[in-house]
């Protein structure tokens, strides 16, 4: 018999487990395996670019928005 129960583990490192009554009791092993981070697919430039192109007029907005809370940071001669 195999069940497979996925947690988190919490920071103090601590967990209780209760198991089920059709799991016969006496010795026991118990199989800890980390679970595999998920790999985030990697953007290609030609998709960077297409996603900036795409949405240029919004991004110039922003930025000129970001520019216009800035100051000199030294007066002009």
């Amino acid at each position: 018999m195999t069940i497979t129960q996925t947690i988190d583990i919490p920071a103090d490192r601590r967990i209780t487990i209760e198991v089920p009554h059709e799991v016969p009791t006496g010795p026991v092993v118990l199989t800890f395996t980390p679970a595999k981070a998920e790999v985030k697919r990697k953007v290609t430039e030609a998709e960077e670019i297409e996603y900036i192109n795409c949405h240029a007029d919004r991004l110039n907005v922003e930025a000129m928005d970001a520019l216009s809370y800035q100051v000199p940071l030294w007066e002009k001669e």
